[in-house]
């Protein structure tokens, strides 16, 4: 029977649901600011490899310590969230385990629900550990692991904790009222019957104990699912488009300029005949960039990725730049990105953390004479890449930040003849000789000549 705590329920549902879907839409527009790029080709592969790397997790088995606990939270997560189903139908329509009529299926859903739930407070407190006491360097160490993305860290695994104790509040509180008055709940529950006599035996407590922890849950999930946006843990959704969207070509290969690729073509066939330039919606030409100065000169899946990152330092602990100590470090490339695109856009967070400030930027209302490059990213960063892909092929949700870096290095080159004094003069001598050597094409297998020593027979 529906009564007014059913209605209250519908409200809090609906209030929770609404703000999660303001916030896509508003994380959607910040990612439509970045250029259009064609990435529906091949979806059979793109299908396998979102079953490989998102649902999988085939690339986080590379550690195996980490791999096998966050399997734990994974799992759970996607199992628990059945129950999750079940709540927001008993909520609605004042029911009390509706899925129960499954009978043994419904037995053995909820077996494994608490045993994940127990698997994934003990990961989470032994990430907790790990981030706080042993502290692993790539998730302690780097300019860009300021206060928030550690503060963040912190508060999803306690968050997720709380989340799975209210579980086992609700459960514990039902079997007890169960045997109390003789009746059978629906399930198996192997860890709420271990502690089926820790809530004491008053009924009335009891029924107040477990709507407490059940109202607690349900709140918790949809109190969290509104902080997923401002959060490193938004990865649990955008991993699995990301994927998706991922780059099919080899790592290996670049990505080329279209207008660059028809002006050679021109130079070098006389009859070749460029596509007409691309205009607005008034009829202008649309200037071309050549690379990326600013959030908006990026693709969109470049923009994607920055909201995927898991900030797991995966990528920057193999960076071998980042290893012999230089400046770059691909992980803050990523949270840069992020941190100025939503400067530059809208923020989604409802709990909105001061980016910004952390970083000695201060938001202002108009952003035209600071840039992601060098207001965020400076050239030193970006030359100190090597482009070996290592972490790219590192990263356990298939972010390109490879791309980022070469579309920002092409903008210092193309645009602003910014390269270093090295990378110039290698760029003089293939204008001049054809090669990166500073040697004519004349002299160039002379060293040949120099090891040839005519024998004496």
């Amino acid at each position: 029977m529906i009564g007014l705590e059913n209605i209250i329920f519908l409200i809090v549902a609906a209030i929770g649901i609404g703000l999660f879907v303001w916030q896509i839409s508003k994380i959607r527009k910040n990612v439509l600011m970045g250029r259009d790029v064609e990435l529906a080709d091949n979806p059979s592969e793109r299908i396998n490899k979102t079953l490989l790397v998102a649902f999988g997790q085939q690339k986080m088995f590379k550690r195996m310590l980490p791999a096998v606990l966050h399997l734990f939270v994974y799992v759970g997560f996607l199992v628990i969230n059945i129950e999750v189903i079940e709540i927001l139908i008993d909520g609605i329509f004042g029911t009390h385990r509706i899925l129960g009529f499954a009978g043994i299926l419904y037995s053995g859903l909820m077996a494994v629900n608490e045993v994940l739930a127990a698997l994934v407070i003990v990961a989470c407190a032994i990430f907790l550990w790990r981030r706080n006491v042993t502290k692993v360097p790539r998730l302690a160490n780097g300019v860009e692991m300021r206060a928030w993305p550690k503060m963040d860290a912190n508060i999803i695994l306690i968050i997720e904790i709380v989340l799975m104790l209210a579980l086992f509040v609700f459960n514990i509180s039902d079997l007890k009222l169960a045997q109390l008055r003789g009746a059978h709940v629906a399930g198996v529950y192997p860890i709420s019957s271990l502690f089926v006599n820790a809530l004491g035996s008053d009924p009335e407590m009891l029924h107040i104990i477990g709507r407490v922890g059940w109202w607690f849950h349900i709140i918790g999930i949809l109190a969290f699912m509104n902080y997923l946006p401002s959060s490193k843990h938004f990865h649990i959704i955008m991993a699995f488009p990301n994927v998706y969207y991922s780059k099919l070509l080899p790592k290996g290969k670049f990505t080329t300029n279209p207008a660059i690729t028809h002006e050679i073509k021109a130079m070098l066939d006389p009859s070749y005949q460029p596509p007409a330039p691309e205009v607005d919606a008034e009829g202008n030409p649309v200037i071309q960039r050549f690379g990326a100065k600013d959030v908006e000169d990026l693709t969109w899946k470049q923009l994607m990725d920055s909201y995927t990152c898991t900030e797991c330092g995966r990528c920057t602990s193999v960076c071998p730049a980042n290893i012999t100590g230089k400046l770059l470090s691909p992980r803050k490339i990523v949270m840069d990105t992020r941190d100025r695109m939503e400067e530059k856009g809208e923020h989604p967070a409802i709990f909105a953390p001061n980016h910004y400030k952390e970083q000695g930027v201060e938001r202002v209302e108009t952003t035209e004479e600071k840039t992601l490059l060098r207001g965020y990213i400076t050239p030193e960063e970006l030359w100190a890449c090597t482009t070996c892909n290592a972490c790219v092929e590192a990263c356990p949700v298939n972010i390109d930040q490879l791309s980022t870096i070469m579309d920002l290095r092409r903008f210092l080159v193309l645009e602003e003849s910014a390269a270093p004094a090295s990378v110039n003069a290698m760029f003089t001598n293939i204008e001049n000789n054809g090669a990166p050597w500073a040697f004519s094409p004349s002299d160039r297998f002379n060293w040949a000549d120099e090891l040839y020593v005519p024998s004496k027979n």
